[in-house]
């Protein structure tokens, strides 16, 4: 399977809330992180996107490849519109992900957004007030951990 291919059967499987799609386009070894969720390794990958697209319920996903792909990695934004589920507030999030692949398979995927501009959405006053804070950042991720 060409790289160009396995990143559109993730975030095609993303956008059918298809979790157990997207754990098998990774291996075992596979490397994953974002603001929310850092450092992730295979199996706890897998878990992630499971528990996403089942608490997604409003979930939707748009993406697009920002670049030619090239022979170990593809450049991708995509696009969340969901309601966090902590606060039932409206979020729109914009993501951009580089995705190593080798045989066929995910072995690194690095996601970056705007922590800041994510918690404001997610917590309104709170993430306008403390969003910004590396102290209130670690407190999201470890309650996203688990």
């Amino acid at each position: 399977m060409k790289n160009i291919e396995v990143a559109r059967k993730l975030y095609d499987a993303f956008s059918r809330h298809d979790g157990e799609t997207m754990s098998s386009l990774y291996t075992e070894t596979s490397e994953f992180s974002d603001p929310v969720f850092p450092n992730l390794r295979g199996p706890e990958i897998g878990a992630m996107w499971r528990r996403l697209c089942s608490s997604g319920k409003d979930l939707k996903i748009e993406y697009k490849i920002l670049a030619e792909p090239t022979a170990t990695s593809v450049v991708v934004q995509w696009d969340a519109y969901y309601t966090f589920s902590k606060t039932g507030r409206r979020v729109h999030n914009i993501i951009t992900a580089t995705l190593e692949i080798h045989n066929g398979r995910i072995v690194n995927h690095v996601d970056t957004f705007s922590f800041w501009r994510w918690s404001r959405q997610a917590f309104g006053v709170l993430g306008i007030a403390v969003g910004w804070t590396g102290w209130f950042q670690r407190k999201v991720q470890s309650i996203a951990k688990k």
